[in-house]
């Protein structure tokens, strides 16, 4: 007897935010500039470098303003921790909010926000030779431009019933960061990403799962 299954997705979506620099120093954030040219002591995880939080990325990842509809809670408290190790960030670690992150709920057409938190960009890992992938590849080279661009991490709750659900909410998504200004939300560019985490359950289940109201 075959069983009929239905999809539950939950999103991640990295969102660089519209900053003129980095999120712990003042390197000029530029797409396209030449290789390793927007760094500094900071940014390349010097010893003795001391961050500075940029002040605009922390009120774009918090921005809610009335009509744009993701109804967030902005925390009184959070703060960063390291998180996972990166190849291609020079001190190892990545630097995230998780335990107490900058906004917790809300919701968007119908799709629950579990967690906003900011965290910075890794660089870029350029795999030279075969396919371009590291399989195969004779060398890799790193780009450290990237590293310590500023991202919004925006987590949904499993609500999600469908592929096509998943890309309408995202241009919905899209659009509003866009007239919000928190972001150019160009995808080709990089500045908007996003992943699925989908998980398969008997149709039966759904009438007793969660689901948004």
């Amino acid at each position: 007897m075959s069983i009929e299954l239905e999809p539950v997705i939950g999103l991640e979506i990295h969102v660089q935010l519209a900053t003129a620099t980095k999120l712990f120093c003042g390197c000029e954030l530029s797409f396209g500039a030449p290789p390793n040219t927007r760094t500094c002591a900071v940014c390349l995880g010097l010893p003795g470098a001391l961050p500075v939080v940029n002040a605009r990325a922390i009120h774009f990842g918090s921005d809610d303003r009335p009509g744009a509809g993701l109804r967030r809670s902005r925390r009184a408290r959070s703060f960063t921790v390291r998180t996972t190790s990166y190849p291609d960030l020079p001190k190892g670690y990545q630097i995230s909010q998780y335990d107490e992150p900058l906004c917790r709920g809300g919701r968007l057409a119908g799709v629950r926000i579990h967690r906003v938190h900011l965290e910075e960009d890794a660089a870029k890992l350029v795999h030279i030779g075969g396919s371009g992938r590291i399989h195969g590849s004779e060398q890799s080279v790193v780009d450290f431009n990237r590293g310590g661009t500023p991202l919004v991490e925006i987590v949904t709750e499993p609500d999600v019933d469908s592929p096509a659900q998943a890309r309408e909410w995202l241009e919905l998504l899209r659009a509003t960061l866009r007239v919000l200004g928190v972001s150019d939300v160009n995808m080709d560019e990089g500045s908007l990403r996003a992943d699925a985490n989908v998980s398969l359950r008997p149709v039966a289940a759904s009438s007793s799962g969660p689901r948004p109201s």
